[in-house]
């Protein structure tokens, strides 16, 4: 057992030293591309690109295998010349519409843009509804007197107990 915890410890202990010491072979202090300037437009354009592995990260914040390889892609056709909306264009031809962080509107993603907005003019719709249904009548009666004197004995009789 005392062999085990030591074990464990020693894993403990050696284990961020050992994730410390594999370096990234890319991130944003350390650049692949020579050119700052270059870099920055490959990040401008990775911040465009949803990243397929993680899908809630951009290109350009993953450090997911396929991401660091988009980013390559990119800077391969910055270097070919290729502006940005024709790498755009390019990866939502190869990946397809969702590897745009902003997809274009068009009629197969219409409910996705629209839907939103019709369910909450939808359920404000049935709020107003059953605002204007309310019946004022609906409210509660005031009490008659014996009604009023039974309330006070129960009242009375509750207060005295713990």
């Amino acid at each position: 057992m005392r062999v085990l915890l030591t074990t464990l410890m020693l894993c403990w202990t050696l284990g961020p030293a050992g994730v410390a010491a594999q370096a990234p072979t890319e991130s944003k202090a350390a650049p692949l591309s020579a050119d700052p300037a270059l870099e920055a437009r490959v990040l401008k354009i990775a911040e465009e690109l949803r990243c397929l592995v993680c899908q809630n990260e951009t290109i350009a914040a993953s450090q997911a295998d396929l991401a660091k390889d988009l980013r390559q892609q990119i800077r391969e056709q910055l270097g070919q010349g290729h502006t940005q909306a024709q790498i755009l264009e390019f990866m939502a031809q190869r990946y397809g519409d969702f590897v745009l962080y902003r997809p274009p509107l068009q009629l197969s993603t219409v409910l996705l843009w629209v839907g939103p907005f019709v369910l909450l003019l939808v359920a404000a719709g049935v709020l107003l509804m059953n605002i204007r249904r309310r019946d004022p009548q609906t409210e509660a009666a005031p009490l008659s007197p014996a009604e009023l004197q039974r309330a006070q004995r129960l009242l009375d009789d509750a207060g005295g107990a713990p």
